[in-house]
């Protein structure tokens, strides 16, 4: 497992909310408020990754507020980006006024004061969302143009922001299942999607390293691979059709991310594994395996016999009836 957990009810009631206070105040120095710190309910995994600090964080109503006097006392010069996945956040920040609901992200800076509150102050409802404090000066963008996307409202629903969303969401999802070992190259993807995401929302793209601008391209390109796996026609020219770039670049990037691996092999092993989870899967044991073929893009069952022999040295009925012994088992 990576990072530790924190849950509330793993403290004494009376100790809960002092608790929360010094918890956050170790990423996020602020002053820290609630109408419900008599009873008051949180968690919250945090995961170091290198010189970043990935969290996902649940509480109930609470007011974070840094004053221009804690920010002369100490500045960590750290940016704080937060993306809600549940509930609401009001903020005031960098002369900005905003109201911020699921799935939208915002960006704060240390060295500013600011003032963010749950925007509904019910005892019942609790706020859910991801958060990344990172030194300032790992990003890789004139801080004059950075300071344009403070406190604003910004989209998480489509393109590389998207992408950031889902790679954060993914990494609380997985945590049990990485190791600390993983730590550093995670804590490079996550900086390399900020960096590319913040580029084009500025228009500044050409500020950013070659490597940066190739990292990110990668993991677009993987998360377009992974959302289409269906279809039999994705291949690597289709690929960088689909992301305006040549296949020459398709090919270079994605060797130096996937240690060699080329774009095809990447797409028959995903497809393969897939369909493996699924002939295990007992709730799909009524499912004819020709069906789990065509789900991840192997339309004619024969090929699809032939790669899963070639990686698991058995066909897929064997292996079927090897995972689900006492199952009625699908037709081919």
């Amino acid at each position: 497992m990576i990072g530790t957990v924190f849950r509330s009810e793993d403290v004494p009631a009376g100790d809960r909310f002092e608790y929360w206070r010094e918890l956050v105040g170790r990423t996020r120095s602020s002053e820290i408020i609630s109408d419900h710190a008599a009873d008051f309910w949180a968690e919250q995994r945090l995961m170091e990754l290198g010189p970043l600090i990935v969290s996902q964080m649940s509480f109930r109503p609470t007011r974070y507020r840094r004053t221009p006097r804690m920010v002369r006392q100490d500045d960590p010069e750290l940016f704080h980006l937060t993306l809600l996945t549940d509930g609401g956040l009001d903020l005031e920040h960098a002369g900005r006024e905003s109201t911020f609901t699921a799935r939208t992200l915002h960006l704060a800076d240390s060295s500013k004061p600011y003032d963010v509150r749950t925007a509904d102050d019910r005892e019942d409802c609790v706020v859910r969302g991801m958060a990344v404090d990172f030194p300032k000066a790992l990003l890789p963008l004139p801080p004059d143009r950075v300071r344009e996307l403070l406190g604003r409202n910004l989209p998480g629903q489509d393109g590389i922001g998207a992408l950031l969303a889902e790679f954060l969401v993914g990494l609380d999802r997985q945590a049990a299942t990485l190791t600390p070992a993983d730590a550093p190259r995670l804590g490079t993807v996550v900086l390399d999607l900020l960096s590319a995401w913040f580029a084009q929302l500025l228009d500044a793209e050409a500020v950013l390293a070659p490597e940066t601008r190739g990292r990110a391209m990668a993991e677009r390109v993987q998360a377009f691979i992974r959302h289409n796996l269906h279809d039999p026609e994705l291949t690597p020219p289709v690929i960088a059709a689909a992301h305006n770039i040549s296949l020459s670049y398709l090919h270079r990037i994605f060797q130096q991310q996937t240690r060699g691996e080329t774009v095809a092999a990447w797409i028959r092993r995903r497809r393969v594994e897939n369909a493996h989870r699924d002939l295990a899967d007992g709730s799909l044991s009524g499912t004819p395996i020709h069906t789990i073929a065509a789900r991840w893009g192997y339309p004619r069952p024969s090929d699809f016999t032939r790669a899963f022999r070639a990686t698991y040295g058995m066909s897929p009925r064997e292996y079927r009836q090897q995972a689900l012994p006492e199952r009625a088992v699908g037709r081919e």
